[in-house]
């Protein structure tokens, strides 16, 4: 099976992308299934009903979050109705499921969210939590295993690869909007530190540079908006999986505006 990892969808720009270029990507690369994350879909900060509706229509399948999944109040009412997840290490009383299973070509797969700790809001322990989740998929007979890393810190994206590349099929890092070169295919497991935004690229991590430039040189804060108009970028994560869950090809697909698409193939160990 074939399967696409879409970073963060950063605001207008980034699901106008998506618009532009998901369908005929999924069908150039065979692509039978489509992940991506919503945490800044809508305005740069959460995912509104009216928005989901559009991504899903786009094609994308199923949707995982991050810091600011909560953003957008209406969102608690959304995970009922739509296949969306936010990270599982938040508290069991919070609102969403950390985790989304589907059948996918006769084969079960799960898709997991996990949260880091390293400036980010206060949830559980994700290195402790996530070895007995992966423990209870694999005692399900449960093979085909996909996270998402939504963490500020390449350490702690790296760590959990040492930890599970033996049991999961991938772990596709997002959050820092910003693409890391390290795509690769580690004992049959996916990985990538950051896949990096789908929006702007010519601000800062998505937004106009205005704010966050008066910050870093005065201190002062204020709202980071994203731009109607920008320079854009769509960046995905396709890997293929065998009947055992373990990743045999993986590849970074990269397309500037309306320009051709930059494949690059995963290093192999």
């Amino acid at each position: 099976m074939k399967i696409a990892f879409i970073g963060d969808i950063v605001g207008k720009p980034g699901r106008l992308m998506l618009k532009k270029h998901l369908q005929r990507v999924q069908q150039e690369h065979y692509i039978d299934f489509t992940i991506a994350n919503y945490e800044n879909a809508s305005h740069g900060f959460g995912l509104t009903q009216k928005n989901a509706d559009e991504l899903f229509g786009y094609g994308i399948d199923m949707m995982t979050g991050g810091n600011h999944s909560f953003d957008k109040k209406e969102i608690l009412t959304l995970f009922d109705t739509y296949p969306l997840i936010r990270p599982m290490n938040y508290p069991k009383t919070t609102p969403g499921r950390g985790i989304y299973q589907t059948t996918l070509l006769g084969r079960e797969v799960a898709i997991l969210n996990l949260m880091g700790h390293y400036t980010m809001p206060l949830v559980d322990n994700p290195f402790t939590m996530i070895v007995s989740e992966i423990a209870t998929l694999k005692s399900e007979g449960i093979k085909h295993i996909i996270i998402d890393m939504h963490a500020e810190a390449s350490s702690e994206k790296q760590a959990l690869l040492h930890m599970l590349k033996e049991d999961v099929s991938a772990i596709l890092g997002t959050h820092t909007h910003v693409a890391t070169d390290d795509l690769s295919i580690v004992d049959g497991c996916c990985y990538i530190t950051d896949v990096g935004l789908t929006g702007c690229r010519d601000g800062v991590i998505g937004m106009c540079s205005e704010v966050p430039v008066r910050r870093f040189l005065t201190g002062l804060g204020g709202h980071f908006d994203v731009p109607d108009k920008c320079k854009t970028i769509l960046q995905m994560i396709v890997f293929e999986l065998n009947d055992e869950g373990r990743c045999i090809g993986a590849e970074k697909i990269k397309i500037y505006d309306d320009k051709p698409k930059i494949v690059t193939q995963a290093w192999m160990d």
